[in-house]
């Protein structure tokens, strides 16, 4: 290969006869004329950009091995129900065997007092309960309520399970307005779910 070099020579850029400073030279000019070569337009990871669905379905797999715990179909289908047809007033949960199922139904005439006497008194439960009441403007309106119940008086272990796997278990309830948490039967009385209501 030839170049001119600063002196004005050409002058073989491999040849043993020139001086280092002449190669330096040589070197220096041919330089500009290298490209880098061209960066990728893209990444491996954007080759794989998940839908949205599936992050959430893939979290909630991950909290379900986490926990340990999984959830029977009837429960969501009951809570659908509830929410749409509003077949029920509310429905118990308990977890049974590693799976959250259905414990108990509630119609829609029972009333608020029946819904706290289905909640055993040593036993923690999850429970949804659709409340109806009347705002100051006298307008009717109805809130879904989730509600925690782990009485004091429960086995600790049990309270442990139900409070690891509670927030696993209410993403799959999907239309919950609002979350109530009770170790005793004054903390969700008719007073205060009417107050969280409103």
């Amino acid at each position: 290969m030839y170049k001119n070099c600063y002196c004005g020579h050409d002058l073989p850029l491999f040849c043993p006869q020139i001086s280092l400073r002449h190669r330096i030279c040589l070197v220096s000019q041919l330089l500009p004329s290298i490209k880098d070569p061209p960066l990728p337009t893209f990444s491996f990871f954007s080759l794989f950009i998940p839908h949205k669905a599936f992050v959430s379905s893939l979290v909630d797999k991950m909290a379900n091995a986490a926990s340990g715990m999984a959830v029977d179909d009837q429960c969501k289908l009951k809570f659908l129900e509830l929410k749409a047809k509003r077949n029920y007033r509310f429905i118990v949960f308990k977890i049974h065997e590693q799976q959250v199922v259905v414990d108990k139904l509630g119609g829609p005439d029972e009333t608020y007092e029946d819904f706290t006497a289905a909640l055993p008194v040593n036993e923690c439960r999850y429970a949804v309960f659709d409340f109806d009441f009347t705002t100051d403007e006298n307008c009717q309106k109805s809130k879904i309520f989730f509600i925690a119940w782990s009485p004091d008086t429960s086995r600790v272990r049990s309270k442990m399970v139900y409070a690891s796997s509670k927030d696993r278990f209410k993403r799959e309830l999907d239309g919950i307005q609002v979350e109530l948490q009770a170790t005793d039967p004054s903390e969700m009385s008719f007073d205060i779910i009417k107050a969280r209501a409103i």
